[in-house]
C-alpha cells in the first residue's frame, strides 16, 4: 500500500508574460497559494523552456527542487501541465540533478568575468572575419588552430539544443561528458569535436583578437571581445529538476537520439 504524498509547506509558482501562462498562475495560485520562494519546499515555473532556464539560473544556489509545467513554446524541460493533483504530481516526481558550467573569461581590456550556463557555453566571430581559436584541454593543446564562426561546451541537459542544431552529440543524462563542437567549421574542415570528461577544464583563445574579435555566451549572458575562456563543469552546484514518471530528462534525451 503506497504511504500518502508528504504535505508541502508551500509551492512557489512562477510564469512567463504569455497570456497562456499568466491564466495558468492565476488559476494555480487560487488553487494551491502562492508561497515566497525562501521559503517554499519547490518551484513551479510555468511556460517553455526559455523561462526554465531563466528559473534554473535565479534559483541555482537555492536548494530548491524545481518542477515545471509547459505553458510556452518549447517544453524539453517541462511536464505537461495538469491543474488538478500537483502536490500528489511533485511528491511522485524523479529527481535529476544537474550541474551548470562555469565561464571564466578575459576580455581585451584585461577584464576578468565569470558566468554559468545550464545548456552551454559558445564562442562566436563578432564580425564578418572567421574566429582563429585555439583549444586547450586540461593545459595541453589538442587544437592549434580552429578557424570556423565558433565552438561550443555543452552539458548533456544542453546538447540536445544549440549543440544539436550544429550537429554536436546527444548525451545521456547521465553520462559525465561534455561535448566540444565547432560551429560552421573552414579548417580543419572534417573536425566534428570532441567529447570529453566533466571534470576536464577547456581552455579556448582568440588568435588575432583585434582583427577578428570572438564573444563568448554562457547561456544568456555575453562577454565581448574576448581574449581567452576558461571552461569546466561546477560540480559544487547541484540543481535538482523533477519530471514524471515515464517523463524524466533521460528519457526524453534517449528519444531524441532516436528522432521523436
Amino acid at each position: 500500500m503506497s504511504r500518502p504524498a508528504p504535505p508541502l509547506t508551500g509551492i512557489a509558482f512562477v510564469a512567463s508574460r504569455t497570456p497562456e501562462a499568466r491564466s495558468a498562475y492565476e488559476r494555480l495560485e487560487r488553487r494551491y497559494g502562492n508561497t515566497d520562494p525562501r521559503e517554499a519546499d519547490v518551484i513551479v515555473p510555468l511556460g517553455g523552456d526559455g523561462l526554465m532556464l531563466q528559473t534554473l539560473h535565479k534559483f541555482m544556489n537555492s536548494g530548491k527542487p524545481i518542477y515545471g509545467m509547459h505553458r510556452g513554446t518549447v517544453g524539453f524541460l517541462m511536464n505537461e501541465f495538469v491543474e488538478e493533483g500537483l502536490v500528489e504530481r511533485i511528491a511522485a516526481a524523479h529527481k535529476t540533478v544537474i550541474h551548470p558550467l562555469v565561464m571564466r573569461t578575459s576580455d581585451a581590456h584585461g577584464r576578468k568575468d565569470e558566468h554559468r550556463a545550464i545548456n552551454e557555453v559558445s564562442l562566436f566571430r563578432q564580425s564578418a572575419q572567421a574566429a582563429h581559436l585555439r583549444i586547450l584541454i586540461d593545459g595541453q593543446e589538442r587544437l592549434a588552430e580552429l578557424i570556423a564562426d565558433g565552438v561550443l561546451v555543452a552539458t548533456p541537459a544542453g546538447s540536445t539544443a544549440y549543440n544539436l542544431s550544429v550537429q554536436g552529440p546527444i548525451i545521456p543524462i547521465n553520462a559525465s561528458m561534455l561535448a566540444l563542437t565547432p560551429i560552421s567549421p573552414f579548417r580543419p574542415r572534417r573536425w566534428r569535436g570532441a567529447l570529453l570528461p566533466d571534470k576536464a577544464k577547456v581552455t579556448i583563445e582568440a588568435m588575432e583578437a583585434d582583427k577578428r574579435p570572438v564573444a563568448a555566451v554562457a547561456d544568456h549572458d555575453e562577454v565581448r571581445s574576448v581574449r581567452s575562456v576558461d571552461i569546466e563543469m561546477d560540480h559544487a552546484t547541484a540543481i535538482n529538476l523533477l519530471f514524471d514518471p515515464g517523463h524524466s530528462l533521460d528519457e526524453r534525451i534517449l528519444r531524441e537520439q532516436f528522432g521523436f
